[in-house]
């Protein structure tokens, strides 16, 4: 059976970050042509390696549960996660669900305390409707780990502007402090 993990990685890596390393372009919405990916695909793992059905299963979010592509007429993008200057731009808001999670470390508790959620170097502040979800991303940044309960539905009655990237993602700019519930350590 294929590692769809390490093609997931690799279109992470074209798609976010190096999408030269594998002579593709983006577009200003971070979109490339799907035929131009997969020919990258197959000139890096082989011809064999790889079938159409295992990049759409990747696409789908089936390779782990998350959906990080997307397909629109015959281009593909990540979702989110650049660190290129390439905005990724989402049809329109929507209003989130009451509740919202976020996962993170006990060392950054303090500075989302005083400032809230902050994109920092990302587009986007990421939070999820799984509190699973939202335990294991915070795990792979630490060993201590805190959840956040985003009260969502207050924070865009006050104007916080909410995309839903995927089923169960919703991203927003920043998060002030006031619409966190933060547990007592």
């Amino acid at each position: 059976m294929n590692n769809l993990k390490t093609l997931s990685k690799y279109l992470a890596l074209v798609l976010r970050h190096e999408p030269e390393a594998a002579g593709l372009r983006l577009d200003e919405q971070g979109f490339t042509d799907v035929t131009a990916l997969w020919a990258a695909v197959q000139q890096r793992f082989g011809a064999q390696r790889y079938t159409l059905a295992d990049l759409e299963t990747v696409v789908a979010g089936d390779a782990d549960g998350k959906k990080r592509y997307e397909i629109q007429q015959g281009r593909i993008r990540a979702l989110y996660g650049h660190n290129r200057a390439v905005p990724v731009v989402y049809a329109a808001p929507v209003p989130p669900p009451a509740r919202l999670y976020h996962g993170t470390s006990r060392a950054a508790l303090p500075a989302i305390q005083q400032h809230g959620l902050l994109a920092l170097e990302r587009q986007f502040v990421h939070l999820t409707t799984r509190v699973d979800r939202a335990q294991r991303v915070a795990r792979r940044h630490a060993d201590s780990t805190v959840l956040l309960v985003i009260r969502a539905d207050e924070a865009h009655a006050a104007g916080c502007v909410f995309y839903h990237a995927e089923t169960e993602h919703y991203l927003v700019a920043a998060l002030p402090p006031e619409f966190i519930d933060f547990p007592a350590l």
